[in-house]
C-alpha cells in the first residue's frame, strides 16, 4: 500500500503527466483505496514537512480521490478532514508538531491555547464583558462538538472552550454578536413616594402571574438609593421607559393624595414609637391619648414646625391604640421620611431565653458539753449559795432552782410563781442531746447538778433553676415564693386605748429580673438581678420576729449566645469554739471538766450562680427550645402517676385544641468517607 501511495505521488509529479507550472510544482493528486491511515499520515508528513505524533489507538482504513492537484496546505486540510471523518483529531503540541489521537478525551489533552492557525483541535479563552459567563456557557453547549468542552470561570467572567479550530472561529463570531450591552440605565429621584415602596410595586408589575410577591423580575433591575430616595433602573430600553412613565405617574398621584397617612404597625408598639416620631418633627409629646381626628385637624390648623420636611411646613403625629396604628398629618416629603423611619423600626424583634442555676451546698456541725451545779444551805444554815451557769449550756440550772424555790415559798396563785414555772419549762424544752441531772439534800445542804451533751450535723443542698423568656431590650422578671408578714411597728400597753400593729408583706423565694440586649456580634449584654431568699426561723424563742436568709446578685455581664458563665458565688467556712469555765477550778486537770462548758461549731457553705442566655430568632428556634422542656415535664408527670400516663398531652389537645409539642428529629449522620 505504501508503494501504491508513492506511485500515485510520483505520477502526480510528472511521471506520465505533463509538467505542472512552477507555481504548482509541489501539487499532488491523491487516489487512495482502503489505505492504512497510519501510512497515510506518514506520507502527508513527508509531503508537508509537518511532524505528527500518532497515538497507538489510531487505526483504520481511508479512501481518498482528488481530480485536481493539491498543494501542501490543501493536502494538510484534506488530512484533517479525513481524521475528523474517522473520529480522530490533530491536537497542536508545538511549532509544526501535532498529536493524532481519538476524539474521545481530546479536550483534556495539553494543547496550545492560541490554536493551530485554523487547523485541528485547540483550546481558547473568551473574556466576556457584558453577559454572565455561566449563562453564556449554557447557551454555547449545544453548539460545541461531540467531544468539545465549554467551562465558565465566574471569577474573571471567562469561558474556556476546547473544540475544532473552525468551530472555535464560529463561536468567537457568535460571542462578538451576543456580548454587547444593549440595556438602558436610568435614575429617578422621587419627591412624594418612598423609593422602597415604589420598587416593590414595579417588581410586582413586571413579575409573571403566580410569582412570589417578593421575587425579583427578570426584565428590569431596580436598586433603591435610600440616601436620596432614588431608584436606579437597568434593563431593556422599552421596559425601562415604560417603568419610568409608571413611576412618574405614581409619584405624582402621591403628591396630590392628601396630607394624612395612616400606617398600621406590624411588630412595633405605637405607644413606644410615637414619642420618637414626635421628637423628629419637633412636636411636643401629647399629654393624653392621641387620636386620628386631632391629627387630621392639625394639618390645616396651628401646629409645630417640622424638622423632617421643608421650612414652614407643619407636621403632627398621633396614634390610634385600637389598631396599633400611627397617623401622620404632614406634607408628602415629611410623610415619606417618617414612613422610612417607621419601616426600619417596625421589625420583628428577637427573643432571649435566660436560664439561671443557683447551687448552694452547706454543712453545719456543732458539739456541746457542759456541767452545771448549784449548792445552798437550808434551815438557817451558814452554807453559802453557790452555782455555775453557762450561756452555751441548757437547760439553765438557775431557772430550775428558782422555780423549785418558788414552789416552796410562793402562793399558788402568785404571778411570780407562774413566770418562774414558764421559764423553767422553756429552759427544759430548749435542751438538746442527752441530758442528765439530779438534786438532793445532805444535812442542811441542798445541792443539784445537770450534765448535757449534744452533737448536731446538718447538711443542705439548694438547687434552683429559674428561667424567663423576653424580647430583646425588654425587661422581664419571674418570682416563685411567698409573701410573709413583717412587723414594721406596733403600739401596745394599758395606757393606749387603741392598740395596733403595722405589717408589711415581703416576697420570699426565688426571683430573677433581667433585661437582655443582643449585640451585633451575637453576644448578649444582660442587666440582671438574681435573688434567693428563705425563712431561717424566729429571732429567739420568746420573739416572733423572723430571720430571712438572702442571696442576691445584681450585675451586668456580656455572654455569648448559648454559653454558660458564672455570675458570682461564695465559699465560706466558719469555725467557732466557745469555752466557759469557773476560774481556777476549771483549770484543774481532769477535775476541771466539771466546772466548764465547751461548745464547738463548724459551718461550711458553697454558693455559685450560673447564667445561660439563648437567642431565639425564629419560630423554629422557639419550638426547638420548647420541645425538650415540654417533654421533661411530661415524662416527670408520667413517672409520678399511678398508671404511668401524663395528662399534659390530653390537656393541650382537648383544652387548647393544639397538637402536643414533639421534639424535632435528630439530624442525619454525616456521610462516611
Amino acid at each position: 500500500m505504501k508503494r501504491l501511495i508513492a506511485l500515485c505521488l510520483m505520477l502526480s509529479l510528472g511521471a506520465g503527466l505533463a509538467p505542472a507550472p512552477a507555481a504548482h510544482a509541489q501539487s499532488q493528486v491523491l487516489n487512495l483505496q482502503d489505505a492504512d491511515i497510519r501510512v497515510f499520515i506518514q506520507d502527508v508528513a513527508q509531503a508537508t514537512g509537518q511532524t505528527f505524533i500518532i497515538d497507538p489507538r489510531v487505526q483504520g482504513k481511508v479512501s481518498i480521490s482528488s481530480r485536481e492537484p493539491l498543494s501542501r496546505t490543501e493536502l494538510f486540510e484534506v488530512m484533517l478532514s479525513t481524521l475528523r471523518a474517522n473520529g480522530l483529531v490533530a491536537v497542536p503540541a508545538g511549532s509544526g508538531v501535532y498529536r493524532i489521537t481519538p476524539e474521545e478525551g481530546a479536550a483534556a489533552q495539553p494543547s496550545s491555547l492560541s490554536g493551530s492557525g485554523g487547523y485541528g483541535f485547540s483550546t481558547q479563552v473568551f473574556r466576556l464583558r457584558n453577559i454572565d459567563a455561566a449563562s453564556a456557557a449554557e447557551t454555547l453547549k449545544p453548539l460545541i462538538g461531540r467531544q468539545g468542552v465549554v467551562m465558565p470561570s465566574p471569577r474573571g467572567n471567562l469561558i474556556v472552550v476546547a473544540d475544532y479550530a473552525d468551530n472555535l472561529a464560529r463561536i468567537r463570531s457568535l460571542l462578538a454578536q451576543v456580548d454587547q450591552d444593549r440595556t438602558l440605565t436610568e435614575t429617578v429621584t422621587l419627591r412624594s413616594s418612598s423609593a422602597r415602596e415604589i420598587a416593590g410595586v414595579v417588581n410586582q408589575v413586571l413579575n409573571s402571574p403566580g410569582a412570589e410577591p417578593g421575587a425579583r423580575n427578570a426584565l428590569v433591575s431596580l436598586v433603591v438609593v435610600e440616601s436620596s430616595n432614588s431608584l436606579v433602573l437597568r434593563g431593556e430600553p422599552d421596559a425601562v421607559r415604560a417603568m419610568l412613565a409608571l413611576i412618574a405617574d405614581l409619584d405624582g398621584r402621591a403628591e396630590t393624595s392628601g396630607d394624612v397617612r395612616v400606617i398600621n404597625l406590624q411588630h412595633a408598639s405605637a405607644e413606644q414609637l410615637l414619642p420618637v416620631l414626635q421628637q423628629l418633627v419637633g412636636q411636643s409629646p401629647a399629654t393624653s391619648e392621641g387620636d386620628a381626628a386631632t391629627a387630621a385637624a392639625s394639618a390645616s390648623g396651628s401646629g409645630q414646625t417640622t424638622t423632617a420636611g421643608g421650612a414652614g411646613r407643619r407636621a403632627n403625629i398621633a396614634r390610634y391604640p385600637g389598631a396599633n396604628a400611627i397617623v401622620i398629618a404632614a406634607d408628602p416629603d415629611t410623610q415619606r421620611v417618617l414612613g422610612e423611619v417607621i419601616r426600619q423600626l417596625d421589625t420583628r424583634r428577637r427573643q432571649v431565653l435566660v436560664e439561671a442555676v443557683v447551687v448552694e451546698l452547706s454543712d453545719n456541725a456543732a458539739q456541746q458539753l457542759g456541767v452545771q451545779f448549784a449548792l445552798a444551805g437550808v434551815n438557817g444554815s451558814s452554807i453559802p449559795f453557790s452555782a455555775t451557769n453557762y450561756s452555751n449550756a441548757a437547760p439553765n440550772i438557775l431557772g430550775l432552782a428558782a422555780a423549785a424555790a418558788g414552789e416552796r415559798n410562793l402562793p399558788e396563785d402568785s404571778s411570780a410563781l407562774a413566770a418562774l414555772r414558764q421559764t423553767a419549762l422553756d429552759s427544759v424544752l430548749g435542751a438538746r442531746g442527752i441530758l442528765t441531772g439530779g438534786y438532793g439534800q445532805s444535812g442542811d445542804a441542798l445541792f443539784g447538778f445537770i450534765i448535757n451533751a449534744v452533737k448536731n450535723d446538718t447538711a443542705s443542698n439548694l438547687l434552683s433553676t429559674p428561667s424567663v423568656m423576653t424580647l430583646d431590650n425588654q425587661e422581664a422578671s419571674i418570682l416563685v415564693g411567698q409573701e410573709i408578714p413583717i412587723t414594721t411597728g406596733e403600739v401596745l400597753g394599758d395606757s393606749n386605748s387603741n392598740p395596733f400593729r403595722t405589717i408589711q408583706r415581703q416576697n420570699v423565694g426565688i426571683q430573677l429580673d433581667v433585661k437582655p440586649q443582643i449585640n451585633a456580634g451575637g453576644a448578649i449584654t444582660l442587666f440582671l438581678r438574681q435573688e434567693v431568699s428563705s425563712i431561717s426561723g424566729p429571732l429567739s424563742e420568746s420573739s416572733g420576729e423572723l430571720i430571712l436568709d438572702k442571696r442576691a446578685i445584681e450585675t451586668t455581664v456580656a455572654v455569648d449566645d448559648g454559653a454558660i458563665v458564672v455570675l458570682g458565688g461564695l465559699l465560706d467556712r466558719n469555725e467557732r469554739t466557745t469555752v466557759e469555765r469557773t476560774p481556777l477550778l476549771g483549770d484543774i486537770p481532769g477535775l476541771g471538766n466539771l466546772f466548764k462548758a465547751t461548745s464547738r461549731q463548724n459551718v461550711q457553705r458553697n454558693l455559685m450562680v450560673f447564667i445561660r442566655p439563648t437567642i431565639i430568632g425564629s419560630a423554629a428556634d422557639a419550638q426547638a427550645l420548647t420541645a425538650p422542656r415540654y417533654g421533661y415535664i411530661r415524662d416527670l408527670e408520667a413517672a409520678r402517676s399511678a398508671d404511668g400516663l401524663s395528662s399534659l398531652d390530653a390537656l393541650v389537645r382537648d383544652y387548647m385544641q393544639a397538637a402536643p409539642i414533639t421534639a424535632p428529629p435528630p439530624p442525619p449522620p454525616p456521610p462516611v468517607g
